[in-house]
């Protein structure tokens, strides 16, 4: 009993100073990504590659429209447009 009591007790001080230990550094690896994420490098970069991808799907998109036939595009919208007003593929409303 004596064993048991002492091992429960190291674990609920190992479990104190492990989680206050823990919280410390993970405030530590917040800080670090916060600061980060405000480098004006880092920032420009970050806006430099997002407007980049959406360049490229623009231009993918442009290209995959230009080889799908008529009937297929006219079929995609209609199934987009069924899905906006509220109805699954059920009939039941989805809201």
């Amino acid at each position: 009993m004596r064993y048991r009591l002492t091992f429960i007790a190291g674990l609920a001080l190992g479990y104190v100073i492990g989680t206050r230990a823990g919280r410390e550094r993970y405030e530590e690896m917040k800080k670090s990504a916060r600061q980060f994420a405000q480098n004006p490098a880092v920032r420009n970069t970050a806006e430099s590659a997002a407007q980049s991808g959406r360049d490229l799907a623009g231009k993918a998109y442009r290209s995959v429209s230009e080889k799908v036939p008529a009937s297929v595009t006219d079929r995609v919208r209609s199934l987009r447009d069924r899905g906006r007003n509220g109805e699954d593929d059920w009939g039941t409303s989805n809201t």
